[in-house]
């Protein structure tokens, strides 16, 4: 009678906190090297490569804050002042200097004329004569209700930005704002970094794509691929140029061959499922066949599966490609992209504060929230129009509808069991999309 051949347990790795594995895989990041110039037009979500100086004052000239009187406010120390409307001066236009006792119609925009130190709103003002003649130019009087100091109503030259100011430093996010910033001091283009190159991969036999199957046909044991769905459109969002491989058949010689093809020409190898610890899949020997691969634990939930590695651009070459393998569950996948990806790919870029963390708030809990976990969890709440926040009941790691219906995620720390009243860290989704 044989031996029997003891099983050996699976040695998992230690649990380390979110925080420790984000910093070491941005530790493994630089930016990437290569820039384009872009219509900053069509910049939005872009980063910066280089910062840029004004070569002009905005606003280049003094001008009204408001429809009204251009005035001396040494004429206008008392109310009811009337003063003889001596020109019309509207956006674009130039006027003359203002004498004393005379005012001047003057429009949102418009150069403020010499001698003219103060606006008077039109609210504010009485025409006595009509103030316009048939020939367009100023005529009559009008009365100033309310006195005026020096300076009311007035956008001073330069005081939104001075020449030679930096607008924008380099590793900024353009966004609107900054978008419009740039056109503020003529800018039609900007030099920004080129898009990290990301190849997304699915593998499993069990995969199958929305459309080539109906659902009455699905066999036994397939699923929908929905993690590739969501994976590229959040890949999209952070600006990279995606690359989609398909599902790569469940050969070891398939999967290393796809490997090797996509470290040449990408800067990531994004893949979700088939790496946690003791697990019998390609990609984990693939990836390990041709570079090296870490596994992590990490003491988060949904979403404790994490590998890190590296992979050779050709064979015997030291530049490598980074690969990040999510876990399989789409709501651990989508929350681990989230935190830890979602860094990674703005630090790829070279966006300044990379390592800052989404910034949260303190909502009070109109639930009570299930047992303690050992792990730091991250549960789908969504605001309530009380100022609290609700719990979806269904915190299962498989329930995507959890994401959909929630607006942020609760960051609870282990251990802690979260009562009905208690306040707690609250991430709105929109920081981390």
């Amino acid at each position: 009678m044989s031996a029997s051949i003891p099983v050996q347990p699976v040695k998992f790795p230690p649990l380390r906190s979110l925080d420790d594995a984000l910093a070491e895989l941005l530790g493994h990041v630089q930016q990437v090297q290569g820039t384009e110039q872009v219509s900053t037009y069509d910049a939005d979500g872009r980063v910066l490569a280089q910062s840029i100086s004004s070569a002009i004052n905005v606003p280049g000239f003094d001008n009204s804050a408001m429809d009204g009187y251009a005035v001396r406010a040494a004429d206008c120390a008392q109310a009811n002042v009337a003063l003889k409307v001596t020109q019309r001066i509207a956006a674009g236009q130039s006027g003359q200097t203002l004498g004393a006792g005379e005012a001047a119609r003057i429009f949102t925009g418009a150069p403020v004329p010499p001698g003219a130190d103060a606006v008077v709103m039109q609210e504010d003002c009485e025409a006595i004569e009509d103030a316009t003649s048939l020939s367009g130019s100023a005529s009559g009087m009008v009365r100033i209700k309310t006195p005026a100091r020096a300076g009311q109503w007035l956008r001073r030259a330069g005081e939104d930005i001075a020449r030679g100011a930096t607008v924008l430093t380099a590793g900024t996010l353009l966004g609107p704002a900054e978008l419009g910033l740039a056109a503020s001091i003529g800018l039609a283009q900007l030099t920004v970094t080129r898009r990290v190159k990301v190849a997304l991969f699915s593998t499993g036999d069990e995969l199958v794509m929305p459309g080539t199957v109906p659902p009455q046909a699905m066999p036994a044991g397939a699923i929908y691929n929905s993690n590739r769905f969501f994976l590229r459109a959040l890949l999209t969002r952070a600006g990279c140029e995606v690359t989609d491989m398909g599902i790569v058949p469940d050969q070891r010689d398939a999967t290393v061959a796809a490997l090797a093809a996509a470290a040449q020409s990408h800067d990531l190898i994004l893949t979700s499922g088939g790496v946690s610890v003791g697990e019998e899949d390609h990609i984990k020997p693939a990836v390990q066949q041709l570079g090296r691969l870490d596994l992590w634990s990490i003491s988060m939930k949904p979403g404790k599966p994490f590998a890190y590695g590296q992979i050779p651009r050709a064979a015997g070459q030291a530049d490598s490609v980074h690969f990040v393998g999510l876990p399989g569950n789409p709501v651990s996948s989508l929350v681990t992209f989230m935190l830890l990806v979602r860094p990674m790919l703005a630090a790829l870029h070279g966006r300044v504060g990379a390592a800052v963390g989404p910034q949260a708030t303190m909502l009070r809990a109109d639930f009570d929230g299930p047992k303690a976990d050992k792990r730091r969890e991250f549960l789908r709440a969504r605001r309530n129009a009380q100022g609290g926040v609700d719990l979806f009941p269904n915190q299962s790691s498989g329930v995507l509808t959890s994401a959909v219906w929630a607006d942020g995620l609760i960051d609870n720390p282990a251990l802690c069991v979260i009562a009905k009243g208690d306040m707690v860290r609250f991430i709105a989704m929109s920081q981390l999309m």
